[in-house]
C-alpha cells in the first residue's frame, strides 16, 4: 500500500531531521547516526507513515554532508523496512507497530505456514469418527500406539533400515527419546561421547543423568575421526550419539566412507552407537546416504527418529527403532515416567501417514527447503562481512556462521534484536566455540524474511567490525621504555 495521498509540507520533516546532532569524532558512522535518528523520529511519533522524507539532495545540503551519506542512510532505512523510495516520488515512511515484525533465526523448526492444515483437519475428523476411538482413548502400551509402530517398523524394513528383529519405541519427541536412553542405559560416570558443537538438549539429557560428557570437534564432514577415535581410546566411552546428517548447529554430513569408518572404530571400543536420523528426510539435493543404523551390519545402531521436523511439531511424536532388547528397557523406564505417549496424536499421524498425505507433504518441505537454504546461502555470500565463514548444508534446517575477530556473536545479539532479528549465539551449543560463531535457522522463514533478516544482520556486523578496526587503529602506541 503506497502513503502518498496525506503527504505534509516536507519542509517541516526537513526542519525536524536537521536537528540531529552529529558527532564526526565517534566511532558509529555518520550515515548509521542519521538512520538511528529517523528511525527513533518514527518510532517516537514525530513522523508518521505516509510523511515524505525529504531528497537527498535537499538534506544534504541542509546538513553539509555528502549526499552519498544520505543516501546510505536512507537506503539502511529502507531494508530495515522503515521507509520506502518511489522514484520521481521521493521516500516515505512506511507504516509500523511498535516494532517491525521480528525475523527469528533461533529456532529450528519447520514453518507453521507450509502445514496442511485442511488435510490434517480431514484426518482428525476421520479418526475421531472412527469405530476404535474408544480403544485410542484408552490405555495403552508403554512401546506406543500399535498400528503407528507397525507402520514404522514396515517403513523401516522397506527402506532397508531395519533387518526386521528391532522393535520401535513412541516418545514424545526425540527429547524424550534421549532421556530414555539416559535413564535406561547410563550410570552415573559413564562416558558419552557427543559432537562438539552439538543442540544443547542432547548433551543436558546426559549430563542430568550423571554420565561424564565428552564432546568431540565437529567439523566440515561432521565428527572429526581423528579426534573420535582419541576419545574411544582414552575414555572408553558406554555410548557414542552422532547426527550423520545435516548436524545441528552446523549442517555437516558425514560422506559415505566417513560412516563406514565410525561404524568399524565405535564396535571395535564396544560402544553403543545411537543415530540421531530426525534431519535426514530433510535433503535438499545431492545424492541421499544411507543410514548408520542401515550400514550396520550388526543390527545393533539405535536410530531416533521424529515427525517434528517434517509436520507439526506440537504434537511430540518420536520414536527409538532399536534391538529389542535395548528396546523393552526403554518403554519399561518409559512406563514409570508417563506410562505412554498421546495415543490420539499417533492415530492421527499413522492415519495421515497411510493415506500419503505425510510423503506429499515431505516431498513440499523438501521443495520449499530447497529454496529456504539457497536464499539463506546467498544472503550471507551477498551481505555478511568478507572475511566471514559458514557452513554449506544440502539440506536440514541450520547453517554455522563464523565471524571475523574480534566479533563476538553473544554481545552483538541484544543490538541485533533492536532491529528486529535473532539467532542463537555459538556458546549455546559449545563451550569452547569461537566468540564469533552464531546458528542461523532457515527452515521458519521464507526467502523474502531470510534475505532481509541476513541484510540486517549484514549491515550490523559490517559496522561493528570497521568501529572495532577503527577504535584498534587509533590507540596509541606504547611508549618503548
Amino acid at each position: 500500500m503506497d502513503y502518498l495521498a496525506s503527504e505534509p509540507i516536507w519542509y517541516t520533516v526537513l526542519f525536524m531531521l536537521t536537528a540531529v546532532h552529529l558527532d564526526t569524532a565517534s566511532h558509529t558512522p555518520i550515515y548509521r547516526q542519521l538512520s538511528d535518528h529517523i528511525r527513533e523520529s518514527i518510532r517516537s511519533g514525530n513522523l508518521n507513515p505516509g510523511d515524505r522524507i525529504p531528497p537527498t539532495r535537499e538534506l544534504a545540503g541542509q546538513l553539509g554532508l555528502n549526499r552519498a551519506t544520505i543516501a546510505a542512510a536512507y537506503e539502511l532505512l529502507e531494508s530495515e523496512g522503515w521507509i520506502k523510495g518511489h522514484v520521481g516520488r521521493g521516500s516515505f515512511v512506511q507504516p509500523w507497530q511498535n516494532e517491525l515484525t521480528p525475523i527469528s533465526f533461533a529456532s529450528s523448526r519447520p514453518s507453521e505456514e507450509l502445514f496442511p492444515l485442511d488435510h490434517f483437519r480431514t484426518v482428525c475428523r476421520q479418526v475421531l469418527d472412527g469405530q476404535d476411538l474408544g480403544a485410542i482413548l484408552q490405555l495403552g502400551s508403554p512401546f506406543g500406539y500399535e498400528p503407528l509402530r507397525r507402520w514404522l517398523i514396515e517403513d523401516a524394513f522397506t527402506s532397508g533400515i531395519s533387518r526386521g528383529s528391532d522393535k520401535v519405541v513412541i516418545t514424545n519427541g526425540c527429547q524424550q527419546a534421549l532421556d530414555l536412553i539416559a535413564r535406561a542405559l547410563i550410570q552415573p560416570g559413564d562416558a558419552v561421547l557427543v559432537e562438539d558443537p552439538v543442540y544443547p538438549g542432547l548433551r543436558e539429557a546426559f549430563s542430568r543423568s550423571g554420565a561424564r560428557v565428552i564432546g568431540v570437534q565437529v567439523g566440515e564432514d561432521g565428527y572429526r575421526l581423528d579426534l573420535l577415535e582419541h576419545a574411544l581410546r582414552r575414555d572408553r566411552p558406554k555410548l557414542v550419539l552422532v547426527t550423520p546428517s545435516f548436524q545441528n548447529p552446523t549442517g555437516a554430513s558425514l560422506p559415505l566412507d566417513a560412516r563406514h569408518r565410525l561404524i568399524a572404530i565405535v564396535r571395535d571400543a564396544g560402544a553403543l552407537l545411537v543415530e540421531n536420523a530426525i534431519y535426514a528426510g530433510l535433503r535438499y539435493e545431492g545424492a541421499p546416504l544411507p543410514s548408520l543404523k542401515a550400514m550396520d551390519e550388526t543390527g545393533e545402531t539405535v536410530q531416533l527418529g521424529s515427525f517434528s521436523k517434517i509436520a507439526f511439531p506440537g504434537l511430540r511424536v518420536g520414536w527409538v527403532l532399536a534391538p529389542t532388547r535395548i528396546a523393552a528397557a526403554l518403554a519399561e523406564t518409559k512406563q514409570w515416567c508417563d506410562l505412554h505417549s498421546d495415543q490420539l496424536s499417533q492415530a492421527v499421524l499413522v492415519r495421515f501417514a497411510e493415506s500419503g498425505l505425510l510423503e506429499q507433504h515431505r516431498k513440499r518441505m523438501i521443495e520449499t527447503g530447497a529454496l529456504r537454504l539457497a536464499a539463506c546461502l546467498e544472503a550471507c555470500a551477498r551481505h555478511l562481512p568478507k572475511t566471514a565463514r559458514f557452513t554449506r548444508p544440502q539440506g536440514g534446517m541450520n547453517l554455522w556462521v563464523t565471524l571475523p575477530a574480534p566479533l563476538d556473536a553473544a554481545e552483538l545479539l541484544h543490538r541485533a534484536e533492536a532491529v528486529g532479528v535473532s539467532y542463537l549465539p555459538g556458546r549455546f551449543f559449545s563451550a569452547t566455540a569461537e566468540p564469533g560463531c552464531l546458528r542461523l535457522s532457515f527452515a521458519g522463514l521464507n526467502p523474502g524474511k531470510i534475505h532481509r533478516g541476513v541484510s540486517l544482520l549484514g549491515t550490523l556486523f559490517k559496522e561493528e567490525l570497521a568501529r572495532a578496526r577503527l577504535a584498534h587503529h587509533s590507540q596509541p602506541a606504547l611508549a618503548m621504555v
